[in-house]
């Protein structure tokens, strides 16, 4: 004689309740103590760049908001690889976090065959920290009044007119490669080691233009031997109203080029704890002297949902992996 044991399934469904609402009340606890011991973020952009810069001042607002210190470390170099394997061995209850931008989280995982990480595995980005938009910048004695002047020129003479980035990849790189290929025309990218020597390049006319930040570009233009012709946003800069839009500048429709950073924590990281760390970096970035600092940097704020900003990410991603695909770049 078979003897079966039969739990009843209202039993078995109000068990499940219980243990969700028990993970989640967890979760909530985790969230209201978190961080109960300090906090490193570490960064792959070196000492005194704009990125670092923002990040050092958001590390000290966010260590005055939970009372733990928040150590701010830099590891540069080996396209971020270096930053990324410290991070990954380091601790998963949050207070380990990582700023990462958008090549290393859309455009890497489609120039390397292999990469030292697994987006999907390895990060939950948890909040953005500022977008900037690009200007198409020419040297102060250059022909070109707008981008439509550019394209007709590289029209004209397919492959020899040049622009240039300080890496393969970068966001002006797939940014400039993009314009080509919606604008149907074929340029010289050449590559600069840093980008005080490329924006040099563009002021003495050795590059015809190239895409420029207001933190890596805004000196030489202020001090007149660059111009700006157009932003690559899709409305004009509040900092130069009169300065048109690409699509306004002669050039194609709907082409849009940003630069843009995240704070991401370990995959897995309670709901609770990832939101609250949202939550607390979006005030943290509205205070005014933030604001002022992201002004002066060409920043500006992305204040956005995790949702929405997974939503972005994916949707860059499938831009720029057309993009690479049809530069037929690749780094390995």
């Amino acid at each position: 004689m078979r003897l079966e044991t039969r739990v009843p399934r209202r039993g078995v469904l109000g068990g499940l309740a219980m243990l969700l609402a028990l993970t989640g009340l967890a979760g909530q606890a985790q969230a209201t103590d978190f961080p109960t011991k300090p906090v490193r973020i570490l960064t792959p952009f070196p000492a005194g760049s704009g990125p670092e810069t923002v990040l050092r001042v958001l590390a000290e607002k966010l260590q005055r908001r939970w009372g733990k210190p928040v150590i701010v470390e830099n590891k540069p170099g080996a396209n971020g690889f270096i930053a990324i394997d410290a991070f990954k061995r380091g601790a998963q209850d949050g207070t380990d976090l990582i700023q990462l931008d958008n090549v290393h989280l859309v455009a890497y995982p489609h120039l390397f065959k292999k990469l030292p990480y697994d987006l999907a595995k390895d990060f939950e980005p948890v909040a953005p920290l500022f977008r900037t938009y690009f200007f198409v910048a020419v040297g102060a004695n250059s022909p070109y009044k707008t981008v439509g002047d550019i394209i007709s020129d590289a029209k004209g003479h397919p492959g020899d007119l040049n622009y240039g980035s300080w890496s393969v990849g970068n966001p002006v790189h797939l940014g400039s490669a993009l314009l080509e290929a919606m604008s149907g025309t074929q340029m010289q990218h050449v590559v600069y080691k840093e980008t005080s020597l490329l924006y040099a390049g563009v002021a003495s006319g050795e590059l015809r233009w190239a895409l420029a930040s207001l933190a890596t570009a805004g000196p030489l233009q202020r001090a007149g031997k660059l111009r700006f012709i157009a932003v690559t946003a899709p409305q004009r800069h509040p900092a130069f109203p009169d300065l048109p839009t690409v699509a306004e500048s002669k050039g194609p429709a709907g082409y849009e080029v940003t630069g843009w950073t995240t704070v991401a924590a370990p995959k897995g990281l309670p709901k609770a704890v990832a939101d609250k760390i949202n939550q607390d970096i979006a005030a943290a970035l509205a205070e005014p002297d933030i604001k002022e600092r992201y002004a002066a940097l060409g920043y500006e704020p992305f204040p956005t949902t995790r949702e929405q900003f997974n939503a972005f990410i994916a949707s860059e991603s499938a831009k720029y992996a057309d993009v690479i695909k049809r530069a037929k770049v690749a780094l390995d």
